[in-house]
């Protein structure tokens, strides 16, 4: 019965990932957009792009006031993608666990993302990421996947 239990656990915590590369797709030279803000996975992949070399915006602010109700205004932060940003990131993500008994020697903490890039010019999604992993798993992954579409694998 422990056997079962412990079994059902560690299946439940496994990460999954399904990824969608367009092989030799990106142009490093060129400019990528990315939302501002955001948890780990966020800001992860924006370092990790600068790191490689690339030239990472998030925009101008241009602040938005709303009406949502005819008593209250509400305002939205908004930003403005440059017209040269040929490459756009979108990272959505959940709030990271901490997650010392699964990830101890993997960066401690889980993440749980959907990460999409598409070329502006053409229309086209080049890349595409469901993911649940350890940090540094992650990390690792988003590095191969670069590479994919660098054409460097």
């Amino acid at each position: 019965m422990r056997f079962i239990f412990a079994s059902i656990i560690l299946f439940s915590m496994t990460a999954c990932n399904s990824v969608y590369v367009k092989p030799d797709s990106i142009d490093a030279t060129q400019t990528f957009y990315a939302d501002r803000g955001g948890y780990s996975m966020k800001r992860s992949v924006k370092e990790a792009l600068e790191q490689r070399g690339y030239n990472v915006v998030v925009g101008t602010a241009a602040a938005n006031r709303n009406a949502f109700t005819d008593s209250e205004n509400i305002e939205i932060d908004t930003a403005v993608i440059p017209k040269n940003a040929r490459y756009i990131v979108k990272v959505s993500e959940r709030r990271e666990m901490f997650n010392p008994f699964w990830c101890p020697f993997n960066g401690f903490w889980w993440w749980n993302f959907n990460v999409s890039v598409a070329d502006q010019q053409t229309g086209e999604e080049l890349m595409t990421w469901r993911g649940r992993a350890c940090q540094n798993s992650a990390l690792r992954m988003l590095d191969d996947i670069l590479d994919q579409m660098e054409g460097k694998k």
